[in-house]
């Protein structure tokens, strides 16, 4: 007999590491309503079949100017909450929340007029998650607890 996994409550936003970007206590928000996670970033470029970005911007808190490459990825179509279509690059990296490292495909796209510089969507979150949206931080908190 199988057993289905354990999934984990995760509220509609929370407090992440993003340990492979060197980006630590990201605002991120849930999205059931998106398939794909995305990342704010700026300067994304192509040089030499190299994708070359930097992650959030000079206005984020969190923000260093550190450029990333990445020789593998993917470019295709999202299609926005707004309905406009967009060609995005795909990245992996690693998210660590609740404690435990998971990688996680990401849309790199302009998110600096956003309350929240990371989504994480549907692709993400089924079979590792089920969302309560009255519930805020709990990884964030869960974290601090076994700190404490």
């Amino acid at each position: 007999m199988k057993t289905k996994p354990i999934k984990i409550l995760l509220g509609r936003t929370d407090i992440v590491d993003f340990p492979g970007l060197e980006l630590f206590g990201i605002d991120i928000k849930i999205d059931t309503g998106a398939y794909t996670s995305s990342f704010h970033c700026h300067h994304i470029e192509i040089v030499n079949n190299v994708l070359k970005c930097q992650f959030l911007d000079p206005k984020h808190h969190k923000y260093h100017d550190k450029y990333f490459t990445f020789k593998e990825f993917i470019q295709k179509n999202v299609k926005s909450s707004n309905g406009i279509t967009e060609s995005r690059f795909i990245i992996k990296t690693d998210i660590l929340i609740f404690n435990e490292i998971h990688t996680i495909e990401l849309s790199l796209t302009e998110r600096g007029s956003m309350t929240y510089p990371v989504l994480l969507g549907r692709k993400f979150l089924s079979k590792k998650f089920i969302i309560d949206t009255a519930k805020k931080n709990l990884s964030y908190k869960n974290l601090n607890k076994k700190n404490e």
